[in-house]
């Protein structure tokens, strides 16, 4: 795992459960605690290509609510500077029912009480229950904290091990997701299975490391890769 190292709430900069392992090609996160794999490097302007499928072991308080990952962009600040388990950050996020939405993670540091903002503008509607949801054209919001859902989230989700929502555009279970991250500046697009389904602007930080979650939830991943844009390639998502 060149260019990478991983940091788990607890044991810091060791992963003593080999939580994150690779065999025969496949990154393996067994989810067994909170934490991520991060990136050596900070990166602006790429599109990003991740796919994964999530596996059936879940883990702790999490054992029967929907298996829960996330992609963290624009990472910054100190590791555990985010509920003292992962970094400030703009997550696409990996769960059951709502994979896209958007998260923004404002930290602070678990010492010094430094505060390292984090933000970013979308064009949204509310759903039936005052939830921010991305609708192109809609009215702007700037957050600072909180979520953008993806435009089909189901306002029915809940947590529960399994969800699915009608409009969800991800795989089902036990089969491969392709998630793209397009980050030009301080915008960002995401797509789901070759679905547009978020974006935000002005994001700020514009750059950043990057963190793959392990949030309680066994998961695969066998593609995580980075591209200049315009670079990336068009291949259609195949499954096994």
């Amino acid at each position: 795992m060149d260019g990478l190292y991983t940091w788990i709430k607890d044991a810091t900069w060791s992963d003593p459960n080999k939580v994150f392992t690779v065999k025969d090609g496949l990154l393996h996160i067994s989810g067994n605690g909170y934490g991520g794999i991060i990136t050596n490097q900070a990166y602006r302007d790429y599109h990003l290509i991740l796919e994964f499928k999530l596996g059936d072991k879940t883990w702790a308080e999490r054992v029967d609510r929907a298996r829960d990952s996330g992609l963290l962009l624009h990472c910054w600040g100190p590791e555990g500077g985010y509920g003292l388990t992962w970094m400030a950050s703009i997550e696409a996020q990996i769960i059951e029912g709502g994979v896209g939405d958007i998260l923004v993670l404002t930290g602070t540091h678990p010492e010094t009480g430094q505060v390292f903002p984090t933000t970013l503008t979308a064009e949204t509607t509310k759903d039936r229950d005052g939830e921010l949801v991305w609708k192109k054209g809609g009215d702007p919001a700037t957050i600072s904290a909180g979520r953008i859902n993806w435009f089909g989230r189901d306002v029915e989700w809940a947590d529960t091990l399994g969800f699915r929502g009608r409009e969800d555009v991800e795989s089902k279970h036990g089969e491969w997701t392709r998630m793209e991250v397009i980050a030009d500046g301080g915008h960002l697009l995401y797509k789901v299975n070759g679905v547009v389904v978020n974006e935000a602007i002005a994001a700020k930080p514009d750059f950043g490391k990057l963190l793959l979650q392990t949030e309680q939830a066994e998961m695969f991943v066998r593609r995580f890769e980075l591209w200049p844009l315009g670079q990336a390639p068009e291949d259609e998502l195949q499954q096994d």
